[in-house]
């Protein structure tokens, strides 16, 4: 059937928040953006008159396209070459969506997103709904064609898996700034003692090169481990320079909410590290460098002031 003006007008007016559900259901922006094409089709092609309340019936078309989705990626990263992170999101991009409580911005970071790896499609579905959506459990219910007792014991589930992830409690962003630039310098040093200060004994280093940039097939597990890793890293080398196609700058900013370092060369992102810090020190970092899953980054660096690099590399 073909929509009028009005019912485009009302898609439209609903696509920040799809686009932000689907980015959290799937970690992809790319994917986030075919899903909700998808739905606007399914829009198109259906009796929007007959559509009592727009929102809800695209929420839950949106869903169980992104639960189509989350089934298949988990044997298509089987295959995956390497780690698999997520698409990082710069500052002010509106796929971040919400954030004005604590539960919001946990929903989107980094740190989480890569632990919803470890939930079913049904659970990641109904806690990003509820945590970072705040749907009440009779709609999530509704939306999966659950019960709402299910939906509760589906979240129950979901925040477990999740807080055994979480165990330590963040910083603030003034104290995690701080970090950043002691991260910065002590990586810049040559030495590895300074960094095994600032990292917590179990830390970990994970990177996703996707097959296209040189990347560790498994993670650097433990302090010393993790700091030796990041001296050679930083350590300048023609090598990595011509790899990197030129001399990367780096922008102390942020990612999907939390602290992160940017490498920009010629006004594209070739690299985004985002830490995971903790009143113990720095636990986790994640370094996202498959060029495919930058691209979004890149168009976002393009269009925002960020000032002068802290440092160039290389």
């Amino acid at each position: 059937m073909a929509l009028t003006v009005e019912d485009v007008d009302r898609f439209r007016s609903f696509m920040p928040r799809l686009e932000a559900i689907a980015y959290r259901l799937l970690g992809s922006a790319s994917d986030a953006e075919d899903a909700v094409q998808d739905t606007f089709l399914r829009w198109q092609a259906a009796d929007t008159d007959r559509i009592e309340v727009p929102e809800a019936w695209l929420t839950k078309v949106l869903t169980n396209l992104c639960l189509n989705q989350l089934t298949s990626a988990r044997a298509r990263r089987e295959t995956y070459v390497g780690q698999w992170l997520p698409e990082p999101l710069l500052p002010g991009d509106p796929m971040l969506g919400p954030a004005e409580t604590a539960e919001q911005r946990e929903s989107v970071s980094y740190a989480v997103l890569a632990l919803m790896e470890r939930l079913s499609p049904d659970e990641r579905v109904v806690y990003v709904l509820r945590e970072a959506f705040g749907y009440p459990h009779r709609k999530i219910a509704e939306l999966l064609d659950i019960t709402e007792s299910a939906a509760q014991q589906i979240l129950h589930r979901a925040r477990k898996h999740i807080a055994e992830g979480r165990t330590r409690a963040e910083v603030d962003q003034a104290a995690a700034r701080r970090i950043v630039e002691e991260f910065i310098e002590a990586a810049t040093s040559g030495r590895t003692e300074p960094l095994v200060r600032l990292l917590t004994a179990d830390a970990v280093s994970i990177g996703d090169g996707g097959g296209k940039v040189p990347a560790r097939t498994r993670p650097f597990e433990g302090a010393v481990a993790v700091a030796k890793f990041l001296r050679g890293l930083f350590t300048p080398g023609k090598a990595k320079r011509d790899l990197a196609g030129g001399s990367p700058g780096v922008y102390v900013t942020t990612a999907n909410n939390g602290p992160a370092l940017v490498a920009v060369v010629d006004g594209r992102v070739i690299g985004v590290m985002c830490l995971e810090i903790t009143s113990e020190g720095i636990t986790a970092i994640r370094a996202q460098a498959n060029p495919d899953k930058l691209e979004r980054a890149t168009q976002r660096w393009a269009a925002s002031d960020h000032g002068e690099p802290l440092l160039h590399l290389y």
